[in-house]
């Protein structure tokens, strides 16, 4: 899947993710070493981009926010994600 590190867990996708934050605007912007790219336009404070990157995720996987789940990286830009409800064909048409 375009070199991103993803598997499919128990009707879930687990993932990495590096976050961009205090960007332009929020987009995927592709694969960076086996992590799903994501700019933010919330700061790193306070858990600020935390929730932007799991309201952003659920809006373009079409899936409540409770079924983004951060399991790793609370505090770090590499973070890693699961993801209940969607298949890796769903997270592959998110790339650009």
């Amino acid at each position: 899947m375009s070199g991103l590190d993803a598997r499919e867990d128990a009707g879930a996708v687990v993932f990495s993710v590096r976050v961009a934050p205090r960007a332009s605007r929020s987009a995927v912007l592709g694969v960076h070493e086996g992590a799903l790219k994501v700019a933010l336009t919330a700061p790193p404070v306070d858990g600020a981009a935390n929730a932007a990157l799991v309201a952003f995720l659920a809006k373009a996987l079409g899936v409540a926010k409770r079924d983004v789940v951060i399991e790793q990286g609370d505090t770090s830009r590499s973070k890693r994600l699961r993801v209940t409800g969607v298949t890796l064909a769903q997270l592959a048409a998110l790339l650009p």
